[in-house]
């Protein structure tokens, strides 16, 4: 009994130390400008959306009292990190899937030395690659481009996706693919419909993870990209006004970059929570 109480103050513990900051940023967007700097801070508040309005250009007279000039950016830069995470995420998913099956069913020359290449491109941090990539895209004609940054994140991505659906895929009986070709259907049509329903959680948890890299990235969205296809992390740390930086509507900006992952993951828990533990047991 003592020891249910104990585990239960801890894992409350947690949630508060976990939730705090989450909590924070949330009142923050909500929060009038004087209650942000209030000393101690403010726990009960009156709020206001005024943040949220001037995030997306709905009032914009509003703006001018936190010494905001002109329009805010954040719109279309949310617009392109929907776009450039999404595709990169379904780019990475798919082809690390059929890369993945195929190091699961067939024999492959150097399997291992392949595999440890393919993980290896996750091994050095983005920054080391940073001044390669800037070269190669400029000469590419890739800089500000909504392409270059979807096969720059999908490349990330792909050794993760492989590595990860290949266990999934693995655990997948091969007698079921087997037995839909003994009844005439070809590989490619047994891997559609009967390795495919069979991983999608993997494919599921696989795309999480994925898309939360993708959406998160900041560095190379900051160096090779300007105008057109920035992305909303930059946008959202570069939020100022003329007195210094706008506390409010970074904490709006921050709010709203959250709910697609929230709610991509709450789309897909059925298979999340399946996605997470298969493989766990050896058969």
């Amino acid at each position: 009994m003592v020891w249910r109480v104990a585990k239960g103050i801890l894992i409350t513990l947690a949630l508060v130390f976990f939730l705090l900051p989450i909590y924070w940023i949330v009142a923050t967007s909500f929060k009038q400008w004087p209650d942000i700097f209030a000393i101690p801070p403010k726990f009960v508040f009156r709020g206001t959306l005024v943040h949220y309005l001037t995030l997306f250009n709905i009032r914009p007279e509003e703006a001018a009292k936190f010494g905001q000039v002109g329009k805010s950016l954040f719109p279309p830069r949310f617009l392109n990190s929907m776009i450039i995470a999404g595709a990169s995420t379904v780019l990475s998913v798919a082809l690390g899937t059929f890369s993945a099956y195929a190091f699961s069913r067939f024999r492959v020359r150097g399997e291992n030395d392949l595999l440890f290449f393919i993980l290896s491109t996750r091994m050095l941090p983005p920054i080391v690659v940073g001044i390669p990539f800037f070269v190669v895209y400029r000469a590419l004609g890739l800089i500000d481009t909504h392409i270059g940054l979807i096969l720059l994140y999908m490349t990330f991505n792909l050794s993760f996706a492989v590595w990860l659906m290949k266990g999934f895929i693995d655990e997948i009986p091969r007698e079921f693919e087997e037995a839909a070709m003994v009844d005439g259907y070809t590989r490619l049509e047994a891997f559609f419909k009967v390795i495919l329903p069979q991983a999608l959680s993997g494919i599921a948890a696989t795309a999480v993870f994925c898309l939360i890299a993708a959406w998160n990235e900041f560095f190379f969205a900051l160096i090779l990209t300007s105008e057109k296809a920035r992305t909303a992390p930059p946008s959202i740390a570069a939020i100022q006004g003329t007195s210094g930086i706008n506390w409010g509507q970074i904490a709006a900006g921050v709010t709203v970059f959250l709910l697609p992952v929230v709610v991509f993951t709450f789309l897909v828990r059925k298979y999340l929570a399946r996605g997470l533990t298969f493989g766990v047991i050896k058969r």
